[in-house]
């Protein structure tokens, strides 16, 4: 438990909710900060799930930091004061969103060839002196050089820290990590640098903490939907037991169940559909024929009977 890094839950859009994040700290912990999915403006207004998500009532986890993602400075400004008025000091902003119709707005990852539009965004954060101010980014678009051009910019700017997956935006999660082009931004950055991209096991964590020993955190994300129980065995320096992590997995599932057995109101098929979710990661660790079971059910009853199959 000695000489552990930070583990943030990296924020995936459709999986990390509220209810996943309450139920995963409240059955497997291990982990220093969850994230929120990013906000963002939709034609003038916020996202009624986006601003249900970041809801302090909402919310059951210890620190919580929200993402922002937009490139226009009003844009901008208007989530930071919805930010605000809910109560939060930290925020995250979001450079590393590879999806393209994002992209393609110069949001996200697809901002980053952009160095006038990320100066101009940076310098917003220098009207909210009493704000925490991060950023999650990738390499760069389409060059992965294009981390290294904005280093000026990021040194200068008032942040706590930069979270870095060492992919391209055009990549999107195919291809390996390039290890190197973390290394040139991690020797260039001024701020502390969280590692994100490809962790998997806890020898996948040693391996990045072992070679970039001045890491201020690991952010995890499809490894902890794949194995929820992956920060706090990182923590505990153990496994847990077969039995262990099938009795964790079934509490998770029923919280998150219950949860949007209550919410949603659109009837059986989209509660099925929604918690399909919920198993998309988990192949790995159950049974093939259940978790197919699963992802074929239409019903509730009979999604009821093929998740008792994994139990």
């Amino acid at each position: 438990m000695n000489n552990t890094l930070p583990i943030h839950f990296a924020p995936l859009q459709g999986y990390t909710e509220a209810a996943y994040r309450n139920a995963h700290a409240a059955v497997f912990g291990g982990i220093d900060v969850y994230h929120t999915p990013f906000v963002r403006v939709d034609r003038g207004e916020f996202r009624h799930k986006d601003v249900r998500d970041i809801l302090p009532e909402n919310n059951r986890v210890a620190r919580l930091i929200p993402q922002l993602i937009a490139s226009e400075a009003d844009k901008t400004e208007r989530m930071i004061a919805l930010f605000i008025e809910q109560g939060y000091r930290e925020i995250d902003i979001n450079l590393g969103c590879p999806f393209p119709m994002l992209a393609k707005r110069q949001c996200g990852s697809g901002m980053l060839p952009y160095p006038d539009k990320v100066e101009a965004l940076l310098k917003q954060t220098e009207q909210f002196p009493d704000i925490r101010f991060s950023v999650k980014m990738r390499l760069g678009w389409e060059k992965p050089d294009e981390c290294l051009s904005l280093i000026p910019l990021l040194n200068a700017a008032p942040l706590t820290e930069i979270t870095l997956h060492p992919r391209l935006g055009i990549q999107q999660y195919k291809g390996e990590v390039d290890m190197e082009g973390f290394t040139s931004f991690y020797e260039a950055c001024r701020h502390p640098v969280v590692y994100n991209g490809d962790i998997l096991t806890i020898a996948d964590i040693h391996r990045i903490t072992d070679r970039f020993p001045n890491l201020a955190g690991v952010m995890i994300g499809r490894g902890l939907l794949t194995n929820p129980a992956l920060g706090w065995e990182y923590k505990e320096g153990r496994k847990l037991s077969p039995e262990e992590w099938h009795e964790k997995l079934k509490a998770l599932h029923t919280a998150v169940f219950l949860h949007y057995e209550e919410q949603i109101q659109g009837g059986e098929a989209q509660l099925v559909t929604k918690m399909k979710t919920f198993w998309e990661y988990l192949a790995p660790q159950i049974d093939r024929k259940s978790w197919k079971a699963i992802h074929k059910s239409t019903t509730l009853t009979k999604y009821n009977i093929a998740v008792r199959s994994v139990f």
